[in-house]
């Protein structure tokens, strides 16, 4: 609410409207990892070298990557923080899972036991997925 207008016999009238809009200001970085690592091994790297293994809750931070990724030669899959932890899905950071990038099988709900870690699969396309990996498997990595 715009405080009363103060005028004096001397002074015009002058309306100014001022209108304030939201702005979105959005930063995120992506750093792929060349070395390869278990996904235990580079949550550990992460956290110590950076702040931690990449969550990816918005299509935008999906194309931030998508786009990082291309100017770099790395393993099929990466790891992301996505962990399979008391009878879901879960990033590692805490975010909320309000977006969601499965493959073709869809998110899976009861998945092997070695099968617990998210990767990313990199693709020279537009459409990236997550898959459930085995945690073991040593892949290149992206951090934030």
């Amino acid at each position: 609410m715009c405080p009363p207008l103060q005028r004096n016999q001397h002074s015009p009238i002058v309306i100014v409207y001022v209108y304030t809009y939201p702005r979105t200001f959005f930063c995120y970085r992506a750093i792929v990892v060349g070395e390869e690592k278990t996904w235990e091994e580079a949550l550990e790297y992460c956290r110590e070298h950076h702040d931690d293994l990449a969550s990816v809750a918005s299509e935008t931070e999906m194309m931030l990557i998508q786009k990082e990724l291309r100017k770099h030669n790395t393993t099929e899959h990466v790891w992301i923080g996505l962990r399979f932890l008391s009878q879901d899905w879960l990033w590692v950071d805490g975010q909320e899972m309000d977006y969601e990038a499965w493959g073709e099988g869809g998110k899976p709900l009861c998945p092997h036991p070695k099968m617990k870690c998210g990767a990313l699969q990199v693709t020279g396309g537009s459409l990236s997925v997550w898959e459930a990996h085995d945690c073991e498997e040593r892949r290149n990595f992206i951090c934030y």
